[in-house]
């Protein structure tokens, strides 16, 4: 793989950057995180880490279509 012209003046790939936002929104949103027991309802089982993953997935695409300026607009 070839590195651009100005790899060397701190730009950052669009995969990393996506990454980085992966990791805002799911820490904010709470994405991919297991369920903390707590007393009285739940609201259904525990999603499987399969779906954690499939769930990260989905959204570091739709993060990487959003930094290379891809993503649906509204």
């Amino acid at each position: 793989m070839e590195l651009p012209n100005n790899a060397g003046l701190g730009a950052r790939r669009n995969e990393d950057i996506a990454l980085d936002l992966l990791k805002f929104v799911a820490s904010t949103t709470g994405v991919g995180r297991t369920a903390a027991p707590s007393t009285g309802f739940s609201g259904g089982a525990a999603p499987k880490p399969e779906e954690h993953v499939t769930q990260l997935l989905e959204l570091y695409g739709r993060c990487l279509k959003a930094v290379e300026g891809k993503g649906a607009s509204a």
